[in-house]
């Protein structure tokens, strides 16, 4: 054989091998993982409706992948804490982030963000769909948001509003409120949904405007006034409430989204094992009758999927940035 001829021989079979080898580490790799337990890291307090989707999941999630998902909250500043942890998190496989709408209103919101996250992050999925409820404390005069309305021209600025925190999405969805009903309140940051939830309990603010997934139980238990859901139309689990579109606000809607990501960099093997025991424990028979009871709503299978939460993150984004440029409301 002629030595360039050898040569070549000699080079084709070190690739073949090479691929091979890589090829059957990487199964192995996949077959393996999780060795250890994963963190879910949640931008929220525990007790918040984040958190709560998180733990309902993270629970089922453990029994498909084998391993304990351990759900970390990393509270403050509307999230960026927690997905700026995440960005820089080692990409190997053990940390993933739940995040809701911040992910999309984060860059418009923050004159400073020390991560882009449409492009510092690898997508797994979208989970949830949330509609919002405009909650008011129980011993409010107004009896339905007709009244409502008529209260807060009447008394403005003397209103409290409360929010989970700037660039939470009962802060933007407070924002979306107040310019529709053309009125202005005094808004109320808290650090979380919990506490703000437990304010509006204590009679301390008026009013809040946040998921079902946190106001459902209270709703239901009558421990606060319901007005009115943000959705196109009237909820499975709230039947006899109207949208706020039918009594006056018309195309108001604000649905909490959540998606899952990870660190730019981490393993595909990785993302697509979490992604499947994801899509598992959302047709778990116990987490769906949770999720309803809760109005969740799970989004069609092609949201589900590492291409359709990237789509879905770049539409919001591009939705919301002339929403908060117009309200003049930023951070530092």
């Amino acid at each position: 054989m002629a030595p360039n001829q050898n040569l070549k021989w000699k080079t084709a079979f070190f690739t073949m091998a090479g691929w091979a080898l890589a090829c059957t580490a990487s199964t192995a790799w996949s077959q393996a993982y999780p060795t250890k337990p994963i963190t879910l890291v949640v931008p929220f307090a525990a007790g918040g409706p984040t958190d709560v989707v998180a733990r309902t999941l993270g629970a089922a999630m453990t029994r498909t992948l084998g391993q304990t998902v351990v759900v970390e909250n990393k509270t403050g500043a509307g999230g960026t804490i927690a997905a700026a942890y995440t960005a820089r998190a080692t990409p190997d496989g053990y940390t993933f982030l739940i995040h809701h709408n911040g992910m999309a209103t984060a860059p418009a919101l923050y004159r400073k963000l020390n991560y882009k996250p449409l492009a510092d992050f690898d997508y797994v999925s979208q989970v949830i769909d949330v509609p919002m409820t405009v909650v008011g404390r129980k011993d409010l005069p107004a009896k339905d948001f007709k009244e409502l309305m008529a209260y807060a021209k009447a008394n403005g600025d003397k209103i409290n509003l409360a929010h989970a925190g700037l660039g939470a999405v009962s802060h933007l969805c407070g924002v979306l409120l107040r310019q529709a009903m053309g009125v202005s309140m005094t808004t109320v940051p808290y650090q979380g949904t919990g506490p703000a939830m437990n304010a509006l309990l204590a009679g301390q603010v008026d009013l809040l405007c946040d998921q079902t997934t946190s106001t459902t139980p209270y709703i239901k238990a009558g421990s606060i006034k319901l007005y009115g859901v943000t959705t196109a139309s009237r909820l499975k689990t709230l039947p006899d409430t109207p949208t706020l579109a039918e009594q006056g606000l018309k195309d108001f809607q604000v649905v909490v989204w959540h998606g899952i990501y990870a660190p730019k960099g981490t393993p595909k093997e990785a993302v697509d094992k979490f992604g499947a025991a994801l899509r598992t424990a959302l047709k778990d028979p116990a987490v769906a009758q949770r999720l309803a009871e809760l109005g969740a709503i799970v989004p069609p299978d092609a949201k589900l999927t590492p291409a359709g939460l990237q789509s879905w993150l770049q539409q919001e984004s591009a939705r919301y940035e002339p929403v908060i440029k117009a309200a003049g409301q930023f951070a530092d």
